[in-house]
């Protein structure tokens, strides 16, 4: 069996992508709208993130990094540990039936 606690030992679920999009924004003083621009992509599609509705893929990712200056990496972490999170909850009972294979 796997052990889900291993892959999962957080009791609540990760901040996603766009909360934590949202903290930078305030606290640059920047709107959604010049945010945007800044990037190169839609008013929308910021908004979007910001209420995790579109998740950060690694367009989004270079993007974030490169406008913010903390790179690609940080982005798609979150948006990974996010993912993670939410397949456990969704399947958890199927993992737990799964089995490692035994080296030989």
């Amino acid at each position: 069996m796997i052990d889900t606690k291993i892959l999962n030992n957080r009791k609540r679920r990760p901040s996603t992508p766009g909360e934590v999009l949202e903290d930078v924004l305030e606290t640059i003083e920047l709107s959604q709208a010049d945010f945007a621009k800044m990037l190169n992509v839609s008013s929308r599609t910021i908004n979007r993130i910001i209420k995790s509705q579109r998740r950060i893929d690694a367009d989004l990712a270079v993007r974030l990094g490169a406008v913010l200056g903390n790179g690609p990496e940080l982005w798609l972490n979150l948006q990974q540990a996010v993912d993670v999170w939410d397949a456990l909850e969704a399947n958890r009972k199927e993992y737990e039936k799964l089995k490692p294979v035994k080296a030989a």
